[in-house]
């Protein structure tokens, strides 16, 4: 199990410096005595989201918040999903966000899972990658071993190919080699980056990159990178019902069996309508 991280969180406490009531032309002075009360009042749920899971939550925990102004929903970010799991075990936050079935190893008897979403993946490259629109696993096999180091062998500019890739046990690297890149070695050449989050702005910002990462977040953040087709199939939701575009990863909750009343509302909004409208508005494939 890899060391977690924690911020710790300081404690604020609030106290009024004298008794003098307070009158009624003291606008100021009421105000802020009400926004104190509000601060002791408001409810906190922590989450320890993985980095592929932070969009989504975030997203959730938004639109929660805005009807639901005593509730604070705090995030805890973890670069995997068994420092989240571990973190809800030791009741250091309350919800764990991750993308994997939980394991009978990971199961302590005291958490429970629920799967969330499907988030699709896209193979994408910097927006200077001209004339490439489509790869086969072939190619992307090639482009991983560095076989093909140069764009003009697929149609496309005279730049030698940068990959941007994730460790091997994280989600997305798991799921290139399942479905297109196989077990083959990775180039050397090839630049590990351990969050999503890192690889995206990487890939922004660095042309003739290439790398895989969350398409609703390309959506949701209109990224101008251009999103491949793999093997002549576009990465669209509708392809993926329709079961021709494979690579979705699995996202779900994990919290504890007798949580907060403050978790559970949460936890029963996620799963509402509400809830699932949040998901289909924003490019993710919720569970039902």
């Amino acid at each position: 199990m890899k060391a977690i991280f924690v911020a710790s969180v300081g404690i604020l406490i609030l106290g009024l410096s004298s008794c003098t009531p307070v009158s009624p032309r003291d606008g100021n002075q009421t105000s802020q005595i009400a926004s104190q009360t509000d601060a002791q009042t408001q409810q906190i749920v922590k989450i320890a989201s993985s980095t592929s899971t932070a969009t989504v939550l975030k997203l959730l925990a938004e639109a929660y918040q805005a009807n639901n102004k005593t509730v604070k929903i705090e995030f805890v970010s973890l670069s995997q999903s068994e420092g989240a799991i571990a973190a809800v075990q030791n009741r250091i936050v309350d919800i764990a966000g991750i993308t994997h079935r939980l394991k009978p190893e990971e199961d302590n008897g005291k958490i429970q899972y629920r799967e969330l979403a499907k988030d699709l993946l896209t193979v994408a490259t910097h927006s200077s990658v001209q004339g490439v629109t489509n790869l086969t696993s072939k190619d992307l096999r090639a482009i991983y071993r560095g076989e093909i180091a140069n764009w003009k062998e697929l149609g496309g500019p005279d730049a030698t190919i940068l990959v941007l890739d994730r460790p091997e046990d994280e989600s997305a690297k798991k799921l290139l080699r399942q479905y297109y890149l196989s077990q083959e070695k990775t180039t050397s050449k090839a630049i590990i980056l351990n969050k999503e989050g890192e690889l995206i702005q990487t890939l922004q910002d660095t042309p003739y990159s290439i790398g895989a990462f969350s398409l609703a977040y390309s959506s949701i953040n209109q990224l101008p990178v251009n999103r491949l087709s793999l093997n002549g199939v576009a990465p669209t939701v509708e392809n993926f019902i329709n079961g021709v575009y494979p690579m979705v990863r699995q996202m779900g909750l994990v919290w504890d069996k007798v949580p907060s009343a403050a978790t559970q509302r949460f936890i029963d909004f996620i799963f509402s309508p509400a809830g699932v409208k949040v998901l289909q508005n924003n490019g993710f494939v919720p569970v039902t």
